[in-house]
């Protein structure tokens, strides 16, 4: 189901415009974050994406705590069919999907998908256009071998030691290693896809944590590579602007401000009676306003103390400086602007109950691409794609039955 769509677009040209990934049939071995997120961006995208589970179904299925909404928010967009690929019956079942497919991907550990026969090397003896997406934890080299999760990476990659306070790292406050690096496993395929279209044979394309991680905090190497200074943690960090910090308000409230130009600096100023301050000549410009902060910052805390945060947003709103109150992730269901955009979408959850989940953060010609297929129930779809696949009913039914008893 599609997002509402923007006035400027019709409604005759939006049902005759297909997704850009129609048609595209993709076939995943994945679980947990990174490769899920791979499959739900191409599935948004228009591909027919199969997820290829278990019989006891993908795990997060089931976790509880910080894991209990990771299924229903990267499978969306997808089918399922579960198959054993323990046993010759599943592999077989696989094989037949994968010959179908243009996208096969997969984050398993090192070596699984070889131990089963379907690694690329084997595959693209057979399927020379196939295109096959890895989503390992480091590209290979020396670390290869290792096993990685989010936080590990975030440890090991600089992510952790800038976001915590000088001698306590801590991680990112959600799993960014995981997620983009899916979205370039993505990336990646949709390069292949383009290749293939200009060579006519597939390529396998890998994505890993540690180099997706490395990449973020790559504006802190350059950093030191530019003023042969170590970036310091962000909570001790020498700021590139004179105001940019969270200030604490009437009520013990907390709100972000900040003026990062000269003229929003001037507008601030103003905004807020702080006219000798913006005559000050040590506060021209914003190099002299950081060289400033610890003198020009208790100064601005005492005087902004006796506004409420609304007020504070509603000023900075008005003058179009840049401002943001602290919002706690689930407050965003109840957001006045992506319920307006429609950013937020309908989505079943593992126990059947509905809720609302964020799409993709992007229009395509005006509307955001939505959710065509609820996340699925292990196997809905097993039947459905063993009859493509060329299965008659006693296979299927003697199929399903073997696995039930394993």
């Amino acid at each position: 189901m599609a997002t509402p769509a923007s006035p400027a677009v019709e409604e005759s040209e939006i049902k005759e415009t297909p997704l850009p990934y129609a048609g595209i049939r993709v076939v995943e071995f994945t679980h947990m974050v990174m490769g899920p997120t791979c499959g739900m961006l191409l599935g948004d995208l228009g591909a027919e994406v199969i997820k290829v589970e278990p019989p006891e179904g993908d795990g997060t299925r089931r976790l509880l705590g910080s894991g209990a909404g990771f299924f229903p928010t990267f499978n969306r967009n997808k089918k399922s069919i579960a198959l054993d690929l323990k046993t010759p019956e599943g592999r077989e079942a696989a094989l037949r999907l994968i010959a179908t497919a243009d996208i096969v991907s997969e984050n398993f550990k090192p070596g699984t998908m070889k131990k089963l026969g379907l690694d690329y090397e084997t595959l693209k003896q057979r399927h020379p256009r196939l295109v096959y997406v890895s989503h390992k934890g480091f590209l290979p080299g020396p670390y290869e071998h290792r096993t990685a999760l989010d936080e590990v990476v975030q440890m090991m990659g600089g992510l952790a030691y800038m976001t915590g306070r000088s001698g306590d790292p801590l991680r990112a406050g959600t799993s960014v290693n995981d997620i983009m690096g899916g979205m370039f496993g993505a990336i990646g395929a949709m390069a292949a896809l383009r290749q293939r279209e200009l060579t006519g044979r597939g390529m396998e394309v890998q994505s890993a944590l540690f180099e997706n991680n490395v990449f973020l905090v790559g504006q802190h190497m350059m950093q030191f590579a530019a003023t042969g200074q170590a970036a310091a943690p962000m909570p001790s960090r020498i700021s590139a602007w004179g105001v940019y910090d969270v200030f604490t308000v009437k009520g013990g409230e907390q709100i972000f401000l900040a003026a990062v130009s000269d003229k929003q600096w001037a507008v601030f100023c103003q905004a807020f009676g702080l006219g000798e301050l913006l005559a000050d000549p040590r506060l021209k410009t914003n190099n002299d306003r950081v060289r400033a902060r610890e003198w020009l910052l208790p100064i601005l805390r005492s005087h902004l103390a006796g506004y409420s945060a609304a007020e504070l947003g509603a000023v900075f709103e008005a003058s179009e400086l840049p401002f943001a109150p602290i919002v706690r992730p689930e407050e965003l269901f109840d957001d006045p602007h992506l319920l307006a955009t429609g950013g937020l979408a309908p989505v079943r959850m593992n126990d059947g109950s509905r809720s609302r989940v964020p799409l993709m953060p992007f229009t395509l010609g005006g509307r955001r691409p939505g959710i065509r297929l609820q996340p699925p129930l292990l196997g809905e779809h097993s039947r459905e794609l063993l009859l493509e696949l060329g299965y008659g009913e006693d296979a299927i039914e003697a199929f399903q039955s073997a696995q039930l008893k394993r």
